[in-house]
């Protein structure tokens, strides 16, 4: 959508094929729904990939205040949070959606709904079938994103496209996903949400820590800071969680020490985890452990259905600066298809807005 305003807005005739019914309903779930479009603290550290230098480049040539400007000169107000995530000031996606399709339909871009592409060749220009019509173009711009949220339409068949130009697709995995643990961990804990800092360890080294939401599920655990875990996490880590990161053991001892039986943990947790956790202490000495360093082994994920990012699909290294493809002239990538995630908070759609605009650049020149 975003490529396709800014190469219209530059004269060019422009045809959308969107596979779903309605323009942008991903981008209407974005945020929790409010639409978290970028973050202030933008870097390439907050990002995975095969060649994170093209991201730090990418992101320079079109960086956070860029995207800002782009969605404000449409119309609206765009703020950041504490956190540095920049979200409207209406707090609605749907709303930032609505701005993009108003301009989408102001500047007499044709769109096609209901309409996947389901092969593009080249041969003297680009030809794509879809919908049993055949379309011509100089330039083709691949933005038919990843494998998370197949209910959105991204179920990873779009990596055929650039395959049939020789492309490579690096093996795709969900991120920023819930995580499963041993359901023995979690008994009894479904629903308990709670502020909590958490560590993700392998083999005695911690490879990410972060405070945030954390949510017991049936299955394991969801919220902010799991989603945020879920990037460096795999199966065999450890998450140790500590339900009390502003209250150090020495202060937490003597707050034991005060109340005793059910009543113990009274003001200090969630009384519901509070339950759960004298039923598996086995003295104070353990509670205080399980208090501040309470063990999951994370077993797996939840999958691309619950999945709100894809690591993986089309190398960054087989395209140029302007993300063309090496394989072919003219093909350009933009958004989650290419090999290229970030962290939760804004990270992947600033991705999707910076690789539009150079895609668009690239289409330009």
């Amino acid at each position: 959508m975003s490529a396709s305003v800014l190469l219209a807005r530059r004269g060019c005739r422009v045809l959308l094929c969107e596979r779903g019914q309605r323009l942008g309903r991903k981008l209407s779930a974005s945020g929790n729904g409010q639409g978290n479009v970028t973050n202030v603290h933008m870097g390439a550290e907050h990002y995975f990939s095969d060649d994170t230098d093209k991201v730090d480049r990418a992101l320079r040539r079109f960086s956070w205040k860029d995207t800002v400007l782009f969605l404000e000169e449409m119309g609206g107000i765009f703020l950041p949070d504490a956190r540095g995530r920049v979200y409207p000031a209406g707090r609605q996606a749907s709303a930032v959606t609505d701005l993009l399709r108003a301009e989408i339909s102001r500047l007499g871009v044709e769109v096609r709904t209901d309409a996947q592409v389901t092969q593009l060749t080249y041969r003297n220009g680009f030809v794509a079938v879809c919908g049993g019509q055949k379309f011509s173009a100089d330039r083709v711009i691949l933005a038919a994103g990843g494998m998370a949220a197949p209910n959105f339409g991204t179920d990873g068949s779009a990596f055929a496209l650039a395959e049939n130009f020789g492309h490579t697709v690096l093996p795709c995995k969900p991120v920023l996903v819930q995580l499963r643990c041993d359901p023995a961990s979690v008994r009894g804990l479904k629903g308990i949400r709670v502020d909590a800092n958490v560590c993700v360890r392998r083999k005695g080294q911690t490879v990410f820590e972060g405070r945030g939401d954390l949510l017991f599920t049936e299955s394991g655990v969801s919220g902010d800071a799991v989603f945020r875990a879920s990037s460096y996490a795999v199966k065999g880590d450890m998450l140790i969680v500590d339900f009390l990161p502003d209250v150090c053991e020495e202060r937490l001892k003597e707050a034991l020490t005060r109340n005793t039986g059910a009543d113990k943990l009274l003001c200090i947790v969630n009384n519901g985890l509070g339950r759960a956790l004298l039923k598996q202490a086995k003295d104070e000495k353990d509670l205080l452990r399980l208090l501040k360093r309470f063990p999951l082994e994370v077993t797996g994920t939840l999958g691309f259905g619950y999945a709100q990012a894809t690591r993986g699909g089309i190398p960054l290294k087989e395209t140029d600066e302007d993300l063309q493809s090496l394989k072919q002239q003219g093909l350009f990538f933009a958004g989650e298809i290419l090999n290229v995630d970030g962290e939760c908070g804004g990270y992947n759609l600033q991705w999707a807005f910076t690789s539009a605009h150079l895609a668009a650049e690239g289409a330009l020149s």
